[in-house]
């Protein structure tokens, strides 16, 4: 039982590893791009939010 808890720890751990890192490589070359991928309003702390997407610096990017 023991065992059986270890390996689904780490299969647990890896998957969130893997989560992290998808939210990591989004880009957004530009709001055309954000908004094409659906994803405007970008929200500071979401994946593809990037100070060149926020023109007055309030932490969301790519408003309408």
């Amino acid at each position: 039982m023991f065992r059986v808890f270890i390996a689904s720890a780490i299969v647990c751990g890896a998957a969130a590893v893997g989560a992290a890192t998808a939210n990591a490589e989004v880009y957004y070359e530009n709001c055309d791009a954000a908004r094409a991928a659906g994803a405007d309003p970008v929200y500071q702390g979401d994946p593809g939010y990037a100070p060149h997407l926020d023109r007055d610096n309030d932490g969301i990017g790519c408003e309408s």
